[in-house]
């Protein structure tokens, strides 16, 4: 059990200073330490399975990560979030947390009390926003053309609340701007859309989930034609798959 896990929380850019010789790698571009400790099980649950399953095209566009995986964490004032070993207040309460130094980024998720499934979504959330976020993504043209083209023909939807937020701010906006590259209300949207769909995908890779219908949810043909884009630029890892007629890749 580290020193820190007598106090009661600690920043994390100052956790991750602390601790960089007690990583433990888990292939060439990822390593991991866990706050507690963990048995076997867990740590394939927490840390062996959802890397494995990642995209090697993905894992090309990271910066190299270090993964804390951190009881509890809690949203700091502009000096780093904090890693907690009691529940913070829930309006302080974050699932996820990321400090990049350099060409590191040193990536918590708390997996306390949470599902396996929550735990996950926040994981591959994280990952996804640092691609999203890139100047420069691969996936990031051949997205933005499949996404005004689902905005030409007004497609309902999106595949997450804040990609959904991002829609309807741009679509407040008259039709013939909508689609306009150079907006920053498309712009947003584009790396917002683009992250959920990620998330959905690298969740997907590596378990079998259940995408939740309901009003504001993309139709599934739209929603395959991303899934389908992604596979083309970010192609799952040797033995799996996300879409069940596709061939897995050997």
């Amino acid at each position: 059990m580290p020193a820190e896990a007598t106090q009661a929380r600690i920043r994390l850019p100052e956790l991750a200073a602390r601790i960089g010789a007690e990583m433990i790698p888990l292939g060439e571009r990822i390593r991991y330490f866990s706050v507690l400790p963990l048995g076997e099980e867990e740590v394939r649950q927490y840390a062996t399975d959802p890397v494995n399953a990642l995209p090697p095209a993905i894992l090309d566009e990271l910066p190299r990560i270090d993964l804390i995986l951190a009881p509890y964490l809690e949203r700091g004032n502009g000096r780093g979030d904090f890693v907690c070993f009691e529940r913070p207040p829930e309006n302080r309460q974050i699932f996820s947390s990321r400090a990049v130094a350099g060409d590191v980024a040193t990536i918590a998720v708390a997996f306390k009390d949470e599902d396996l499934a929550d735990y996950h979504y926040s994981f591959y959330g994280v990952l996804a926003a640092t691609v999203a976020g890139k100047e420069h993504p691969k996936a990031l043209a051949p997205y933005s053309k499949l996404l005004r083209s689902e905005l030409s023909a007004e497609a309902h939807g999106e595949v997450d609340e804040q990609s959904w937020k991002a829609k309807q701010n741009l679509l407040r906006r008259s039709a013939s701007t909508r689609t306009q590259k150079d907006s920053k209300l498309y712009q947003t949207y584009l790396r917002q859309s683009l992250t959920d769909t990620l998330v959905l995908y690298l969740h997907g890779i590596c378990c079998d989930i259940d995408v939740e219908t309901g009003p504001r949810q993309l139709a599934s043909s739209y929603l395959r034609r991303r899934l389908e884009l992604l596979v083309s630029v970010y192609p799952p890892p040797k033995d799996y798959q996300v879409l069940p007629d596709t061939p897995r890749k050997r």
